[in-house]
């Protein structure tokens, strides 16, 4: 056995079928793709969705909801959590631009404080938005919550 005569065992290898080469091969005139029509021809394709001209589903479908240019959407930042941060780095004032330097949170977000948990220090807080009870805690730990 050499290398020039190596070949694949018999009826392993399946021969390509050769369209458009004639009538001899069976596969000539037409090339498999039937009589006339768009389809026929080179260079045919579809659009994606293209439902032969009836009404397409996404179109059938009605539209709805809506969404508000004007939303604003806050980052929820939780009383335990600034307790956490407070305590960790030292810090007695919280604010979005000390958030941003510890990475905590984006430079543009913004920044809602809630009630959850405790807080264990007096914290001076300034945040775009104060729930309730979170502004309740501060105040009892006798820090401030300054709405920006």
């Amino acid at each position: 056995m050499e290398l020039h005569t190596l070949k694949p065992s018999k009826g392993s290898v399946k021969s390509k079928k050769r369209i458009a080469r004639g009538q001899g091969s069976g596969k000539g005139g037409t090339a498999t793709r039937g009589h006339k029509g768009q389809k026929s021809r080179s260079g045919y394709s579809r659009k994606r969705n293209f439902e032969g001209g009836q009404m397409p589903l996404q179109m059938r479908l009605p539209k709805r909801g809506f969404k508000s240019p004007n939303r604003k959407t806050y980052v929820a930042l939780n009383v335990s959590r600034i307790s956490e941060i407070a305590d960790k780095y030292g810090i007695t004032e919280v604010s979005p631009e000390v958030l941003y330097k510890l990475g905590i949170t984006k430079k543009n977000d913004l920044i809602k404080v809630l009630g959850n948990g405790e807080l264990t220090s007096k914290i001076n807080v300034k945040a775009h938005a104060f729930s309730s009870s979170a502004s309740e805690k501060i105040g009892a730990q006798g820090g401030t919550a300054e709405t920006l």
